[in-house]
């Protein structure tokens, strides 16, 4: 494997990952339009946020132990479509659930390459 490959393979989850909590962050800004300047906002937006801070969690476990993170996004993924079933139309599972399927699929790669990825680790190219 080059190492360009290995460095695609490596921050390619993590990278994912990070704009993905990015995405589900942005749907905390509609505190804002409800009660502007009131106390609750804050309690709302902590509220909104609590699946960027699962999602941030999640990552900071996998950027180490690369199963983990295999095993944590595929698990979100099922959980939201069981969760919220036959409420959305079908796009809404595919911008949510696959995303989190692909972070997982790159995780578990990460973790079966992971010998081979951090070959080099020492001489500092990942």
């Amino acid at each position: 494997m080059s190492t360009m490959m290995k460095q695609i393979l490596f921050w390619s989850p993590r990278i994912l990952t990070i704009l993905f909590a990015l995405f589900t962050s942005h749907f905390a800004l509609d505190v804002f339009d409800a009660k502007p300047g009131s106390a609750e906002t804050v309690t709302d937006l902590i509220m909104h946020l609590i699946p960027t801070i699962v999602i941030t969690a999640a990552l900071i476990i996998s950027w180490k132990w690369e199963w983990v993170g295999g095993v944590v996004f595929l698990v979100f993924a099922v959980l939201y479509m069981i969760i919220t079933w036959g409420r959305f139309p079908f796009l809404v599972y595919v911008l949510v659930s696959g995303p989190l399927a692909l972070i997982s699929n790159l995780f578990f790669l990460n973790w079966i390459y992971r010998t081979e990825i951090r070959s080099k680790e020492k001489t500092g190219t990942v």
